[in-house]
């Protein structure tokens, strides 16, 4: 029984481990929350599902979910964060937040109105509902793939970010803008980049929640950008490992209080278990140490 809520939370921290890195990845590069970002990984629940229904398999429609995401996530950038990077530091802060939050409603106002309040489902055979037993546990197709795309996702960001020239000019300006921007990089470019890959990772967390729960609505972002808060501080703001680790610990945690606690208590142990944190470690597992914003350009 242990073993088997073990292998579900691992599933579940996998999805929460996309979500927090797309968040964290613009934390670390921006030094900003972008509070639209549960808005994206709702979009990107939509467009999966909509490939999906007009004929699309889920192979197909998840990469074009994640770049359809990567996209707004985008124009979440262009109208939301860009005109704000001549603004003095402490006024960026406060007014990113607030801008993003307005970017949000707008994307959750289209969910809206394409979803018309109700809540879609994938249709019946998405994704093969047999099931296979390894060492006594039981293992369905669909957590198959939610581990396989969260896996597969992890490795690939870790790989543009430390094996490409990308990656290293993206790390080079989440080090020191002004340094970077004198070597010649663009960092205009690097901003497009990061809202793109966080953007595609909430997509792939969007469907793959889709397709767990069976239901996509417009509010499903919502829950998950509040749990994203806590394992991103769980693992320590701007941390791309601590991201990961923390989704895992979340997802773990999660399912081992649910199989053994009431309902009503599973949020609490959560939040309880952020309180003990930051108590020990108020900079989180895996802190990082704060670096110049760029959005300070004087």
């Amino acid at each position: 029984m242990i073993a088997q809520q073990v292998l579900n939370g691992l599933v579940l921290g996998g999805v929460y481990a996309l979500f927090a890195l797309g968040f964290t990845l613009i934390f670390g590069i921006h030094r900003i929350m972008n509070m639209a970002h549960g808005a994206v990984f709702m979009s990107g629940a939509f467009i999966g599902l909509y490939m999906v229904r007009i004929g699309l398999p889920i192979w197909a429609a998840l990469p074009i979910a994640m770049v359809g995401a990567g996209l707004i996530s985008i124009f979440v950038e262009v109208i939301a964060f860009k005109p704000l990077r001549k603004l003095a530091l402490a006024d960026a802060e406060l007014a990113s937040v607030i801008s993003s939050i307005g970017a949000g409603l707008i994307i959750l106002s289209v969910g809206q109105y394409v979803s018309k309040t109700q809540t879609m489902r994938f249709p019946f055979g998405t994704v093969p509902i047999d099931a296979i037993v390894v060492f006594g546990l039981r293992v369905t197709m669909l957590q198959l793939l939610m581990l396989g795309v969260a896996m597969l996702m992890v490795a690939l960001l870790a790989y543009y970010l430390y094996r490409t020239p990308q990656g290293r000019q993206i790390r080079a300006v989440a080090g020191n803008y002004r340094a970077a921007q004198l070597l010649g990089v663009n960092p205009n470019a690097i901003f497009y980049q990061t809202f793109f890959l966080s953007g595609a990772l909430a997509g792939a967390a969007g469907v793959m929640v889709g397709l767990a729960f069976n239901a996509v609505q417009f509010l499903m972002g919502e829950p998950f950008l509040l749990k994203a808060f806590v394992a991103i501080i769980l693992g320590g703001l701007g941390s791309v490992p601590g991201a990961l680790i923390g989704g895992l610990v979340l997802g773990l945690l999660q399912s081992l209080s649910g199989a053994y606690l009431p309902a009503l208590l599973v949020d609490a142990v959560i939040f309880m278990l952020l309180f003990v944190i930051l108590m020990v470690r108020p900079d989180g597992l895996f802190a990082q140490s704060a670096t110049e914003s760029p959005t300070k350009r004087v």
